[in-house]
């Protein structure tokens, strides 16, 4: 850390929120719930002191209906909730995506179903992170593993919001939201790092969802003069409906083509001993910290074990996983759920490793002993892929 650095002990939600706001939020709507009720309740107290706009909604569907119709008024805005209001949030958040109205939505996650545990870790909304909303949409999904990265992610979620106009979820659970580390905000106290970048030029040939370049529409500020028509229909550049084949299939085709056309700037993994690793353990969130030390004491007993820790969980990073699983013959995912990411784990490895699940849906974080357990396990001896499955 640099002598300039400023370094304080913050709480994992206050980090959240605080990075938001060195983000340039200024608009947050959102209803508490635990365990994301502290980011709330920081932004209703720092958001006015910087002429922001802090709203408790009457609920979820409204909280996201409020961020959505803030950014489209010009804000960078942001909400924040749990499992079940984040159920809630979905229908507008496919708006969102339809429409490509930038907004960062918080997830911190609890055991479920519904109304489940509120108090503990879990980690079962990654699918619905992806799939929740209706219809195939865009989304981006980022999965800090520590208070001072839930800092830098929530910063870098605004950020990957404003540049593609997709959508942004910071995913991260229980203990990580309460959990108090070292931050180093230096910097939070410089000008808002986003800056929305809004239409200019002749007001006459603006179309609203005409794209740019790089694939991205610039939006109208609102005063601005320029004609805007905004729609969940399909719509085509100009920004009005359409059910024209070729124009929705080219609309589509842009739409879910932002993330795959701009991997390479929305992509972030960590790789940790993965050169030579024979039982590679993909893990992310709270479960990464526990798969960390895991694979540091299977490389003291001389096991060739490495972790891919993937920070973006949507797109995921496929060819980091690739490149790490290139010497593997098991991947190991531990998750705080029945499965989630290891079902797109086994996609992505084919007919590559076998890949094995260690869930604990009990409540209870899954533990540095339980992860080495099962790599020593596979260690000694590898498992053995499905039938039929080509191997």
């Amino acid at each position: 850390m640099s002598s300039s650095a400023k370094a304080v002990n913050l709480q994992g939600n206050r980090a959240c929120a605080l990075a938001a706001i060195a983000a340039g939020c200024r608009f947050y709507a959102g209803y508490p719930i635990t365990p994301s009720t502290e980011i709330a309740e920081t932004m209703a107290a720092e958001l006015p002191k910087l002429g922001g706009v802090f709203i408790q909604m009457e609920d979820e569907i409204a909280s996201m209906a409020a961020v959505v119709g803030a950014a489209m008024g010009g804000a960078i805005a942001m909400t924040a909730t749990s499992g079940p209001g984040f159920s809630l949030k979905q229908e507008n958040l496919g708006y969102a995506s339809a429409a490509e109205i930038p907004c960062v939505v918080v997830n911190v996650m609890r055991g479920g179903p519904s109304t489940g545990m509120p108090t503990r870790p879990a980690q079962g909304d990654v699918m619905q992170a992806r799939w929740g909303t209706h219809g195939d949409h865009p989304i981006i999904v980022l999965s800090p593993a520590s208070v001072p990265e839930i800092h830098a992610q929530t910063r870098k979620a605004f950020e990957l919001s404003e540049r593609f106009r997709i959508p942004v979820v910071v995913l991260y659970d229980e203990v990580l939201g309460h959990l108090v580390e070292t931050v180093d905000i230096d910097g939070d106290d410089h000008a808002p790092m986003i800056e929305r970048r809004f239409a200019s030029g002749p007001r006459e040939s603006y179309q609203p969802y005409a794209p740019d370049e790089h694939g991205i529409p610039v939006m109208a500020r609102p005063g601005d003069g320029y004609r805007t028509h905004t729609t969940g229909l399909t719509h085509d550049a100009s920004g009005f409906p359409t059910q024209d084949p070729a124009r929705v299939a080219r609309i589509m085709e842009r739409l879910l083509g932002k993330t795959e056309r701009h991997r390479d700037a929305i992509e972030q993994w960590q790789c940790i001993e993965c050169d030579d690793a024979e039982v590679l353990v993909v893990a992310y969130g709270i479960s990464a910290r526990a798969a960390t030390h895991a694979v540091h004491a299977a490389r003291a007993r001389g096991i060739a074990a490495g972790l891919l820790r993937p920070i973006t969980l949507w797109p995921f990073p496929e060819r980091a996983l690739a490149a790490a699983a290139r010497h593997a013959h098991t991947v190991l995912v531990p998750e705080l759920n029945a499965g989630q990411l290891l079902l797109e784990v086994e996609r992505l490895c084919g007919h590559g490793p076998a890949v094995q699940g260690l869930q604990r849906l009990d409540g209870e974080t899954i533990t540095p002993a339980q992860i080495l357990a099962d790599i020593e396990r596979l260690a000694a001896a590898p498992a053995r892929r499905r039938v039929g499955d080509g191997r």
